[in-house]
């Protein structure tokens, strides 16, 4: 498949995912939108990939935020259309797929970026980084989950006064209020991302796709989390996965997943 927008990489089992509009600080448009969802349908239908990261090309932006010469003009139904296609097509998307996805924050990580950001499952910075929801100073709320995702993360009085002020926080204070993972410097920043990546690919494929589904319906309205995990784990049980693990366990040797 090929992108206007992105570069897509395969490494044996991990997918590299660079959004690729460095003279617009990779700022989201409908069409990279639409390219990222192809992107991550793809890396989440091979069976051989078990982990995707997500990037910007540069030094400066992960992604600066959204388009906005895309929407200045859109009259109140446009834009509830708008926040609800690219919520469906991207964002949520994203958080409920069952490959696992790192972002790596290589600059600016602004309104849909950041946003983009919170939907992957695991984030890391580089220590130029700088986050934020500016959409306030433009007379808008952020409109891809960023009042839902935000709060959940960092809790709601920061994330109140992250929205309220529009103001970025730098990467040490992202670490610190728990936005993202790790911090390392812009040259280590993919390596420590892949480095991750190694980590999750040794474990279960088939569990860690059920664990995804668990964790996040305990933050959707009118679900039982426990209950999720209740079903998750005894589903796991009639895995061939939870076979070769416990028979990996019990015979002191390193467990050969199948995969997806």
């Amino acid at each position: 498949m090929n992108f206007e927008n992105l570069i897509y990489e395969v490494d044996d089992q991990l997918a590299i995912i660079t959004i690729n509009r460095p003279k617009k600080l990779n700022a989201l448009n409908k069409e990279t939108i639409q390219e990222l969802h192809d992107a991550f349908a793809e890396a989440d239908a091979d069976a051989n990939i078990g982990v995707i990261i997500l990037t910007g090309s540069g030094e400066k932006a992960f992604v600066a935020g959204a388009d906005i010469s895309e929407f200045s003009d859109f009259e109140e139904e446009e834009g509830a259309m708008l926040a609800r296609k690219g919520q469906k097509l991207l964002f949520d998307f994203i958080e409920n797929l069952s490959t696992p996805v790192i972002a790596a924050i290589n600059g600016f990580a602004l309104g849909g970026g950041l946003e983009l950001a919170m939907a992957c499952h695991i984030r890391i910075a580089s220590d130029n980084a700088r986050m934020g929801l500016p959409e306030t100073s433009l007379g808008l709320i952020p409109g891809y989950g960023g009042t839902q995702r935000l709060p959940q993360l960092v809790g709601k009085g920061r994330a109140f006064e992250m929205i309220m002020t529009a103001s970025m926080i730098n990467a040490d204070q992202a670490l610190q209020y728990g936005l993202v993972n790790h911090v390392t410097t812009q040259e280590e920043l993919m390596a420590l991302a892949e480095k991750i990546a190694s980590k999750i690919l040794d474990n279960s494929s088939v569990a860690i796709a059920t664990a995804i589904q668990a964790v996040n319906a305990g933050f959707k309205n009118g679900v039982n989390g426990y209950e999720a995990e209740i079903e998750g784990f005894g589903a796991s049980f009639g895995t061939e996965d939870f076979k070769e693990g416990t028979s990996a366990f019990l015979e002191k040797r390193k467990a050969e997943f199948p995969g997806k």
